[in-house]
This record gives structure tokens, sequence and C-alpha cells, in this order.
């Protein structure tokens, strides 16, 4: 599932409550609801459609623990919970569990919505994949558990590189250049032998963690912008190159219909979440008619000698600090996402929230690609105000400048540095 950043901008008023309250809305349980009788558990309809069997098991698990407990869940569609949730913080009704989406996650610890959890308590907690766990730590405390992930990967037509000599996907990134140029040569410049919509910071980012580069570094409590520095330019050169040679489509596009653009047949290959060219391929969406058995996942190399780190989206689970079931709702969220539940997950599809679990998957040729890929991964800078650069588009507006060549990189860089710096640490 593709995960945006929902910055939580606009519950700056709502949280004046919930900083009032502080944990005193027990209701009569203990300080953190140990004995409480009833449980408030707030999913997405991911789970309700696709996994109601793994939350079965948690409640099972928790009642045969805690008897005469009480479970009630609530299932919301991405673009209603966080409205919803907002409302609801203001009040005394706060659910005990919350799904959230991984980049949602700052703007609520930012504003103090969610309770500290210990994650010694949680299973294999120490071995959580590094985007997940950053997702869910802020300012050295942890305010969530990973839940699964979702990664990103490469995918080609094989009937469209063939036709150009390719008869297997790229291995290293020399291979993949060599490939898409023959590729690009073939097909002529109405086509995009790489469709990689210039705005796509997820993607543009990929390269500059490649580079050994960074969008912001932490330093002394205070975040700067690194987007200027000469590792970061390295990357975002390495990025325009693609952008220059193989994109031939609109450069002010973002990556929200690239599975669209995809299955209208004029491209060769994307780089994007996993689930982007299966829907291509979906008969409603390919216009070729041909996908369906010429599209393959790959490992994504990067122009270091590595595969390129991946934007790894998921969900996460929190408490609120509302809650009056604090130490209950750890353990239901330790039931649904330890070792049985992550089993589940895996056999429904997702990643696990843990590099234990996704080394296994590295032996099924069926998930080898999307586990090798989530290895290597990176994470937005889990800074105060980093939900505002989201916000004003720095990064969008600096792909843009340098895709569409208004801006050199170096500029563009500078000026989207100048424009993070103004924001990243104010709360």
């Amino acid at each position: 599932m593709k995960r945006k950043l929902i910055a939580a901008i606009g519950i700056a008023g709502m949280m004046v409550s919930i900083a009032a309250c502080g944990d005193s809305d027990d209701k009569g349980n203990g300080s953190n609801g140990s004995e409480a009788k009833e449980l408030t558990v707030w999913l997405t309809v991911d789970a309700q459609n696709n996994w109601p069997d793994l939350v079965k098991a948690a409640d099972d698990a928790v009642v045969k623990k805690h008897p005469g407990v009480k479970i009630k869940h609530e299932y919301y569609g991405w673009p209603d919970k966080n409205t919803k949730l907002d409302a609801v913080l203001a009040t005394d009704k706060a659910p005990d569990v919350v799904e959230m989406g991984n980049t949602e996650m700052l703007g609520y610890m930012v504003k103090g919505a969610f309770a500290p959890l210990d994650a010694a308590k949680f299973d294999n907690s120490s071995a959580w994949l590094d985007g997940l766990k950053a997702s869910v730590t802020y300012e050295d405390k942890t305010y969530g558990v990973p839940y699964y992930a979702g990664g990103r990967v490469g995918n080609y037509r094989k009937d469209v590189f063939a036709a150009a000599g390719v008869k297997s996907a790229p291995k290293t990134y020399a291979e993949l250049t060599a490939a898409l140029d023959k590729v690009q040569k073939k097909e002529g410049n109405s086509f995009s032998a790489w469709y990689q919509p210039t705005r796509d910071w997820y993607a543009a980012m990929s390269f500059v963690y490649d580079a050994g580069g960074s969008i912001a570094k932490e330093e002394g409590g205070q975040w700067k912008a690194n987007l200027s520095s000469p590792e970061s330019v390295k990357g975002l050169t390495a990025y325009k190159d693609v952008v220059d040679k193989y994109m031939h489509g609109d450069k002010t596009k973002d990556e929200s219909d690239r599975y669209i653009v995809y299955g209208q047949g004029k491209s060769g290959m994307i780089f994007g979440a996993a689930w982007e060219g299966a829907t291509a391929a979906d008969p409603k969406n390919d216009k070729t008619g041909k996908l369906k058995d010429n599209l393959e996942n790959f490992v994504m190399p990067g122009p270091s000698g590595k595969n390129i780190p991946v934007f790894l989206g998921g969900s996460d689970l929190a408490v609120p600090v509302k809650s009056g079931a604090k130490d209950l709702a750890a353990e239901w969220i330790n039931a649904f996402t330890g070792p049985a539940g992550q089993k589940g997950l895996m056999a429904k599809g997702n990643l696990p929230n843990n590099k234990t679990d996704l080394a296994t998957l590295k032996n099924d040729p069926a998930t080898a690609v999307p586990a090798t890929a989530a290895e290597s991964n990176w994470f937005v800078p889990m800074a105060p105000g980093w939900g505002q650069v989201e916000k004003a588009q720095v990064l969008q507006t600096m792909l843009q400048s340098i895709g569409t060549g208004k801006k050199s990189v170096e500029a563009a860089a500078k000026e989207a540095d100048a424009a993070i710096d103004k924001v990243i640490n104010t709360k």
C-alpha cells in the first residue's frame, strides 16, 4: 500500500488538551490501566479484509491471560482515520491502540499524542528494520511498534527489454544503464525507457542516500539540511541523469499515477512500490494487453555498486497518551506483532517488521526480490519540523527545478536547504 506523509500539522489545537491532561485519564485502572477490563483497538480496513484471523489470534492471547477482558475493534479507511483520531484525541474517548502509517507518526509524537513504550517488552525489537525503527523513535524514546513493511523495487517489461537484446534483469547499475540505453535507442524518444516522475522524492532520495548523502543531519540536538553537501549533490546528479536520458514524459509530475502511465505501454521500467507493477498489469489498467506475462520485479542496483537504499512504507501501532489501558494495549500489540503475527503477515504477502524474519523471505523466489531490496533502507529525518517541510513540498519543488532544467543541481539543492533550515527545528 502506498504510504504518503499525512503530517499532523492540523492537530496542534487538539494537542493542547492532550498536553494538559498527561497520563491522568486512567479511569481508575492504575497509572497505566494494568487492571483494565476493556480495550479499544483501531485498525485500518487492511486488517479487517485481509487478515482478520491474526486480529482474533491476538485477542484470544490477551483474553486467555486476562479472563473477562472485552476487546472492541473499529476499522477505518486510510483517508478517514486521522480525521476521526484528531477529533477523539481531544476528548476522553481515545482508543487504546491505533494503527498509523509510519509516515504519519512523527507529527503525533512531536505533539505528545502517544505514550512512550518500553521497546524491550516487544518481541524482535532489537531486530526491527532500521527504517521502521526510525519511524517510531523521537528524541530517543519509542512511541510505537512496527507492524509490517512495504518496500520499493525495480519493475521492467521483459518483452521490451528482450526486443532490445536484454534477456534478464540487470544486477548492477552499469548493466541497468546499458540495458536502458539499448531500449531507448530502439524505441525512440516518444518512449520512456525508464518512466521516472521527476517529483518522486522517494526515488530521488534513494539516490541521495546511495551516494552517502542525506536530507538532513542532526548535530547537537539541532537538525540541519544536507542536500547541498557533495555527497547529496552526487546523488541528485545521478537522479537528474536518469530523468534526462530515460524519462520522456511530463517532467512536472509526481508518482501518484505512475502505475496508470506504466499500464499505458509507453515505458520500459519503473522504480516504485512493490505493488505498482502488478497493479499496472491489472486488466483495468493494462492498455497493451501484454503486461500480465511480461512484468518482473528486480532488486534496484545503485550507482554506488550496492543495492540502492529504499524508502520503507508500512504501518505502526501506537498507544494514545490518553488511553486508560496502556499496559493491556502494549500486551495486545505484542501478541499481534510478535512471531506468530509476523508469520501470518508474511503469508499474506507483507514484509515483516524485523531483519530476522526478513532473512527467511530471501530464500523464497516469490519474496526474494522485495525482501532483498528492503534490507537497505532509509527514512525521513525525525525532526520536529519535518511535517512543515513535507507540507511545503520543498523536495518536490527542488526536483522539478532540477528535472526541467530551471536550476542547476547545486543551486536547487542550496535553495531547498535554506527552505528546510527555516522550519525543520520548529515544533
